[in-house]
């Protein structure tokens, strides 16, 4: 089957620039991962331009397979115990405001890897006092104490994505659902963190679908969203229902605003990391 056209709004600009050099070798150079290439994300040029990254830890080989996300799956290596000082110096050398972690699910870990959350982010709070920390994390199942156990080393964002609307995730999400992820982000602001959340649209959802997804993220306290449009990843990946015009992002954002999240980032290029300095600055 031919696959859509993407329409001009999607157009990107390729990588280039001394900046986006100077990422890639420090990246390389420590042997780290990042989702802005593992998930071919499509903003990368842009944020390593800009100096930017979003780190992914525990590996780059995931335990689920999504089927919206072009994230390696298969069985994972063990952690790299010098994972956590790596991502820190790199974020030194960046020069990092705000730095953005992110990591694969480890659902072959006893704690789906918690611990070396929490030691990431330990270490980065003490090689880059002033840097504000941003984590996305996956669901662990729902599970209180190994969320609690990352949210105690104090990140300022804990973001975990609903990704689609309830009646898309058996199909989107391999192993995730819809309810446990509400879950997640009711307990990260019961633990005293700003809670965020993001989706992707044009998957074939109805806006009154994605209107309730916001309703019940507001419903457990969510306070940032972000709305993107789907990308097929790869031919192996679900195809696009549909691409929606920049004008109905814009008509999301509103309806977002209305319904009380503090900061609403909705357009057809927006992902998770996309901009999050400027979402704490704005939730600020």
């Amino acid at each position: 089957m031919e696959r859509r056209q993407k329409p001009d709004w999607l157009k990107i600009k390729l990588p280039s620039g001394g900046n986006y050099r100077q990422v890639k070798q420090i990246v390389e150079g420590n042997q780290l991962h990042t989702i802005c290439s593992s998930g071919k994300c499509p903003n990368m040029g842009e944020c390593w331009g800009a100096g930017t990254a979003t780190f992914l830890i525990l590996g780059e080989i995931c335990t689920r397979s999504c089927k919206f996300c072009a994230t390696l799956t298969g069985k994972p290596l063990p952690p790299d115990a010098g994972e956590p000082e790596k991502v820190a110096a790199s974020i030194h050398l960046m020069g990092l405001k705000h730095a953005v972690i992110t990591s694969v699910d480890r659902d072959d870990l006893p704690d789906g890897g918690a611990a070396h959350w929490a030691a990431t982010i330990r270490r980065i709070r003490q090689i880059n006092p002033d840097t504000t920390i941003e984590v996305l994390i996956p669901d662990f199942d729902g599970r209180k104490e190994l969320i609690e156990l990352i949210a105690s080393e104090k990140p300022d964002i804990i973001s975990h994505n609903l990704e689609t609307v309830e009646r898309l995730t058996p199909l989107v999400r391999s192993r995730a659902k819809y309810r446990t992820s509400l879950k997640v982000v009711e307990i990260v602001g019961a633990l005293g963190r700003v809670p965020k959340s993001g989706i992707m649209v044009g998957l074939g959802e109805t806006a009154e679908e994605v209107l309730q997804c916001m309703d019940d993220l507001r419903s457990v306290g969510c306070e940032i969203l972000t709305i993107g449009q789907y990308l097929q990843p790869t031919r192996k990946h679900l195809e696009v229902a549909e691409y929606l015009h920049p004008d109905q992002f814009a008509r999301f954002r509103e309806e977002g605003i209305s319904r009380g999240f503090s900061v609403v980032e909705s357009a057809p290029l927006v992902r998770s990391s996309y901009h999050a300095e400027k979402q704490l600055l704005a939730k600020s």
